[in-house]
This record gives structure tokens, C-alpha cells and sequence, in this order.
């Protein structure tokens, strides 16, 4: 257990006593949130204590929550539709609290791989003149990493099914992989890209906020189950994380954060690999990494939800009987979302959806999943 600021009982859930919540989180820059709350003590704020427990992978994270020995955790947006949808693992209806962050992962590869990038061969011809098939690693099945790589290989020409193999490894064992020669790449957060360049084994070669500005990235789950029987603990997390975000958008914030998060029980690397990046490394293009943004980062958006749903579609894993709009409708918690910024003053949008414009020029607004999906040029022959 990671117990950073002493619990102090102070009542504020709309629940008597204080209700003790068991979260999990990776060790991630973008787990700062979690890390914050607790540090600030924005738990006791709203009656709630939170205990917080790193775990070794996302997988970890997906079986915790399922048994029951985490109440909420740090996760990937996409391995909460993953487990709805069962796909690769055990199904639970499951719920997206609110965003904890937009943007701030990164693809990585080699130093060979990297340079060829640079010199400014197309990445198609890159990875096809590579001595074997290259292999790429990210972080679940269904999580964002893998999402934003086949992305950004699809729109170079590289079908991410058939031109390269991937694999899934946890982030703090990318870059002994990468160093060993196991791996030519990865899609991982930060600050494992950054110690990737410090140690000499890869180079960043696009930021996810290029690929995708202000893509939704981490989220605060739970099972639905869990906002069923504890409403006003879900709640009182909800503001708790919303008051942790908030405190993220000052510069001077961040760099007191990335003390905390350097320590051993936390990510345990050097506060200097943490920082840039944290801060927005003005060498990378893109969108930075977001917290807050007077709340416009936090809505659970359903047109968030409906990009993975489209994407797992595109790559084969949905079948069409699949009512898309009704999935993302039930896990993202809009209303309860609602509840809690309306008590903390926070502007909450007009619309469940939000329009983007991705790297390959083509623009998302949640409207037509089916018809998205289905309108790329490389994707899965087959629906599953």
C-alpha cells in the first residue's frame, strides 16, 4: 500500500463516518492525480480515505477490480470497454467515473529505427527493411497503447495486424526489452519514453497527442456495481480527483508532483526524467499532458467511449450486433459526473460528444461508430 498523507477522519460524503477507498494505479506520470489527492489530503475534504496500491500491469489492475481488492483504480479508457465486452479476459459491467488526463504517451523505437525515421524514410520502409519482422509492444489488448500504435502505424501504410507482431509488456519492463533487443518499439506512458532517451536504448518518434490532440488517455474506474451500492463514496471520489486535477494545472504544482512521484513507492526514477514531460517537453509536437483545464479534460464524453468501441471494430474484435451507443451510454458515468462538478462549481459541456481531428486527417465527433470504423482503408478483413 502506497500511504502518503496520515487518514484523518473528517466527514463530508453525505455518508456517516468516513468511508476507506481502495485504489489502484501503475506507476505512471499520469497517475499524479491519485498521488496528489492523497498527498493534499483532498480525501479527507470530501469524507473519504483513500488507501492507494501500485500494481505491477494493467492486467493486475483488470483482476483487482473484478475480485473485489481494489474499489476504483488509475486505468487505461480502453480496458474498461475491454472487460464490458469481455474480450480477451472476464466480462463485468463496468463504469468510467471521469477522465484523469488527456495526451501525454509517446511511441518509442530503437535507436536504429529512430534514426532511419529521422533521416526521413517513411516509416513503412523503415520497419520493412528491418532484419525481421519488427516487434512492437503496448501495455493491454484493448488499451490505449495499442489503439494509438495501430493508429499511427495504419496511417503510415502498416497494417498493425500483419506488418509488424505485438506484444504486450508492462511499462517498467519496456526499456530493459528494448535495450536487450527483445523489442524494435513500444507505445507506453510517460515517464518511460523519457528514460527510454536517458538511457540510450530508443528515441521518442511521436508523441499520442500528435496522433490524436487531447485524446482522452487514463480514467478513474470501477465496477458499476460498486456506483450502485456507494453512490455518495463515488461521488465523494469523483470531487476528490476532480479537486486533485484542478491543483495539477498550476506549473508549479507539477514540479512539486514529480518530487512525489519520483519516490521508490511510486515510479521510483529521478524527478529530472519525470518533469519535462510532465511540464509539456516543448520538443515534442502535439498536444501536452492535461489534467484539468477548467474541467474540459474530465467529462466522460461518449464519443470518447465510442473511438475504442469503433477502433475494436475496425480491428476485428466487435461483432456488428454490437449496439455501440448503448455500451458507451452505460459505463460513462455522465450524470453522476454532473453531480459532483455542479457541487465543486466545475463548467461541465452542452454535449456528450466532442469533434477531433486525427493524424490521418480524419475527423471523429461520436455521431456514426459503425460508418467510422468501417471506412478506413487498413483494418481487420472480418468482424469478429
Amino acid at each position: 500500500m502506497f500511504q502518503l498523507f496520515p487518514p484523518h477522519r473528517v466527514a463530508g460524503s453525505n455518508a456517516s463516518g468516513t468511508t476507506v477507498l481502495r485504489l489502484g494505479y501503475v506507476p505512471l506520470t499520469d497517475c499524479a492525480p491519485l498521488i496528489v489527492a492523497q498527498r493534499m489530503g483532498f480525501d479527507e475534504r470530501h469524507g473519504i480515505t483513500l488507501e492507494l496500491h501500485r500494481q505491477p500491469s494493467w492486467a493486475a489492475v483488470r483482476d483487482k477490480l473484478l475480485s473485489g481488492e481494489l474499489d476504483a483504480a488509475h486505468a487505461l479508457y480502453g480496458l474498461v470497454y475491454g472487460v464490458q465486452l469481455g474480450l480477451g479476459g472476464p466480462q463485468a459491467d463496468m463504469a468510467v467515473l471521469m477522465t484523469l488526463n488527456r495526451n501525454g504517451q509517446a511511441i518509442t523505437l530503437s535507436a536504429p529505427l529512430a534514426t532511419a525515421l529521422a533521416s526521413g524514410r517513411p516509416p513503412r520502409e523503415v520497419l520493412a527493411a528491418a532484419p525481421r519482422r519488427p516487434v512492437l509492444a503496448h501495455t493491454f489488448p484493448t488499451g490505449t497503447h495499442a489503439m494509438w500504435l495501430y493508429y499511427w502505424l495504419a496511417a503510415q501504410g502498416i497494417h498493425p495486424l500483419d506488418d509488424v507482431k505485438s506484444v504486450v509488456i508492462p511499462p517498467p519492463q519496456m526499456n530493459d526489452a528494448l535495450a536487450a533487443g527483445v523489442l524494435d518499439g513500444f507505445c507506453a506512458g510517460e515517464p518511460w519514453n523519457a528514460i527510454a532517451e536517458a538511457e540510450g536504448v530508443g528515441r521518442t518518434v511521436i508523441a499520442s497527442g500528435e496522433i490524436w490532440p487531447d485524446h482522452p488517455e487514463k480514467v478513474l474506474a470501477c465496477r458499476r456495481d460498486f456506483v450502485s451500492a456507494r453512490p455518495h463514496a463515488t461521488r465523494a471520489l469523483t470531487m476528490t480527483l476532480l479537486d486533485a486535477c484542478r491543483w495539477l494545472d498550476d506549473p508549479a504544482h507539477r514540479a512539486e508532483a514529480a518530487g512525489w512521484l519520483s519516490c521508490p513507492n511510486c515510479i521510483g526514477r529521478a524527478r529530472a526524467l519525470i518533469l519535462p514531460r510532465l511540464l509539456g517537453d516543448s520538443r515534442l509536437p502535439g498536444a501536452p499532458l492535461r489534467f484539468f483545464g477548467d474541467g474540459e479534460v474530465n467529462y466522460p464524453y461518449l464519443s470518447d467511449g465510442l473511438w475504442f468501441l469503433s477502433q475494436y471494430r475496425r480491428w476485428g474484435l466487435l461483432s456488428d450486433s454490437v449496439n455501440l451507443q448503448a455500451i458507451a451510454a452505460a459505463i460513462n458515468q455522465t450524470a453522476l459526473y454532473r453531480e459532483a462538478a455542479a457541487a465543486l462549481g466545475i463548467n461541465v459541456p452542452d454535449s456528450d460528444h466532442r469533434a477531433s481531428v486525427l493524424i490521418d486527417g480524419i475527423a471523429w465527433d461520436g455521431r456514426a461508430p459503425e460508418r467510422y470504423a468501417d471506412g478506413f482503408a487498413i483494418r481487420a478483413t472480418e468482424h469478429a
